[in-house]
């Protein structure tokens, strides 16, 4: 028995005829042929931010930022020549919202790539939160680059002709919309999949375990920034010291030197740590691309234990008429009518989404173990630097010392 609640999207972009599989199919342009990675045929970046104002919906002035795409063909590198000059386009957040959500409606069964945060979150309080300031656009711009590098690299989302357009076409098809409807279901499963409620617990302690850490990490941070202020204070009282001092002076202004150094190294540690903030916050969006498939395969089940109701509903139909005994009102008759369907096809569909989804999710768990062990390992790895850094100072100021 589980609990849960399921929303399910509907995102349309362009022709809204157009079927996941004729969105694989229906790729004119040789870059992307099917089964090849998009990265081998085309080279994808996020070159710049720019900060615009314009009008918005509602015919208000706002001020907004914007990405430009930069691509070219990848063949047309030579090796040691010129690249050839990229073709351009600007997109802003909005439009990458829009193009997630449509892949996210379009491959319910694939971990669709998060993209980074719309506002800074789990900041120290240093840090500007705003998202116009030009350190959070700089992270943000990172961020899109890579999401649309991890939907490139993607198996089955880098054959979408809609991501496609979205690189190379200035104005996205007409029509483009999204509709969210959304649906509050309580599933009690008679036979749940294991697997996907451990996933989805799994999901749930992931995220909060990240979240716990990023907001440590932030603690540390404010701490930190304190300590390493702390010996600019040393560094200014040495130096006002050695000017009163005639044989100690020269020893005391070189230990203030060493302060005044390492106090203002802080800054760029700080941004250094982001970095790898940013990657752990990229995985806490990753659990809620992995819970929305959960909720998916809930929803199959759901409908999947509904259809085989209404089967047991019919067959208990046959046997009353051959007998003669008829009831005049069924619950189950009465649920059968409204959410009935074949059996059958339910129960394929289900396991063809079961195969699909658990073969994405094989490939996120190798992605993910991988990333954060690189990510962890070279945070630690700049912890330690920066430890040395610190007995560093401290080992020259004494030598400072010793010399008076």
């Amino acid at each position: 028995m589980a609990d849960s609640e399921s929303i399910e999207e509907v995102a349309v972009i362009g022709n809204t005829d157009i079927t996941p599989t004729e969105a694989e199919n229906n790729i004119v342009n040789t870059m992307v042929e099917r089964g090849t990675s998009l990265l081998k045929k085309m080279e994808i970046s996020v070159a710049e931010a720019e900060k615009r104002t314009g009008k918005n919906t509602v015919n208000m002035q706002e001020t907004y930022t914007v990405y430009l795409i930069e691509t070219r063909p990848a063949e047309s590198v030579s090796e040691g020549g010129t690249p050839a000059t990229p073709d351009t386009l600007w997109r802003r957040y909005s439009e990458f919202e829009l193009l997630r959500t449509y892949l996210l409606v379009t491959y319910p069964y694939i971990i669709v790539p998060p993209l980074p945060e719309k506002r800074a979150e789990f900041v120290w309080h240093k840090l500007s939160a705003d998202n116009l300031d030009p350190d959070f656009v700089e992270r943000r711009r990172v961020g899109l680059e890579n999401f649309l590098l991890r939907v490139a690299s993607h198996p089955v989302l880098s054959n979408d002709k809609i991501f496609f357009l979205f690189l190379t076409e200035v104005k996205m098809p007409s029509g483009a919309m999204i509709i969210s409807i959304t649906n509050m279901f309580v599933f009690l499963f008679k036979n749940p999949d294991k697997r996907f409620t451990d996933l989805k617990q799994y999901s749930d302690e992931l995220n909060t375990v990240i979240s716990q850490l990023l907001r440590a990490r932030a603690k540390v941070a404010d701490r930190l920034y304190g300590v390493y202020k702390v010996h600019g204070n040393y560094g200014r009282v040495f130096s006002e010291w050695s000017a009163i001092e005639k044989e100690m002076g020269d020893g005391l202004q070189s230990a203030g030197h060493h302060m005044d150094t390492y106090a203002a190294s802080i800054d760029d540690i700080l941004e250094e740590e982001e970095h790898y903030a940013d990657q752990l916050k990229e995985y806490f969006f990753y659990t809620d691309a992995v819970r929305a498939v959960c909720r998916k395969h809930e929803l199959i089940q759901y409908e999947l234990e509904l259809a085989a109701q209404d089967l047991a509903y019919k067959k208990q139909q046959k046997e009353e008429l051959v007998t003669g005994t008829v009831r005049v009102f069924s619950l189950k008759g009465m649920t059968s009518k409204l959410f009935g369907q074949e059996s059958q096809e339910q129960r394929e569909n289900q396991q063809e989404f079961v195969q699909t989804a658990w073969e994405d999710i094989e490939r996120f768990k190798e992605q993910k173990n991988k990333d954060l062990h690189e990510a962890l390992i070279s945070y630690a790895i700049m912890q330690i630097s920066m430890c040395k850094k610190g007995i560093q100072v401290w080992s020259n100021a004494k030598e400072c010392f010793n010399k008076m």
